[in-house]
């Protein structure tokens, strides 16, 4: 799993609540089996026209916003079905983190689980943040998970509480199955001695 330290990246700020993960990532998009090659087809029905063109009215489409690896958004964020792809299409776009006041239970666990920086802050700091984005045009944010804050360059300078194990597994990039390898030798040693 990528280590999460300190990011800076191009903030894109998609202001609608309740963003399932059938709309991050349609259901007929689920038949892959390796987690890349997602990213083609994040917000699909939102981010094309019906004649495949670029719908220009989407957030993810304006030109200021292009390379995007933060994602602001409102409330209950990733609700909906359980799919582990809608992470893996955040991630393969190119997003590091996502800010929100809240997520859905499965999808916040999912993003630690792949590498991705879920960010809960209060609905008054989100709303200063989406002004930022409007105002600005190209805002960038710098994530700091070592010490937790959130800052812009221009004054801007949020704090942000985070689990101490998911912090943990993010700064040094461990996954369920990373977090197994550290025991290996004692794993190794108890099946030797049960064989």
């Amino acid at each position: 799993m990528k280590v999460f330290i300190k990011h800076c990246g191009i903030t894109v700020a998609l202001d609608r609540a309740n963003v399932d993960t059938d709309q991050i990532i349609p259901k007929q998009f689920l038949k892959r089996i390796e987690r890349s090659g997602f990213g083609k087809f994040l917000f699909f029905d939102w981010r094309f026209n019906d004649d495949s063109t670029d719908n220009t009215e989407f957030e993810l489409n304006q030109p200021a916003v292009q390379g995007a690896t933060v994602l602001l958004t409102k409330r209950n964020f990733g609700s909906g079905s359980s799919r582990e792809h809608a992470v893996w299409a955040l991630a393969d776009y190119g997003f590091r983190c996502v800010i929100a006041p809240s997520y859905a239970d499965i999808f916040f666990n999912n993003c630690f689980k792949n590498g991705m920086l879920p960010i809960v802050l209060p609905e008054n700091q989100i709303d200063q943040l989406f002004t930022n984005v409007a105002t600005h045009g190209q805002y960038e944010l710098t994530i700091d998970l070592e010490s937790q804050t959130i800052q812009d360059g221009q004054g801007l300078d949020f704090s942000f509480d985070i689990n101490e194990f998911r912090r943990h597994c993010l700064l040094n990039g461990l996954d369920d199955i990373a977090l197994t390898l550290e025991h290996e030798v004692k794993i190794t040693a108890f099946e030797q001695r049960v064989s």
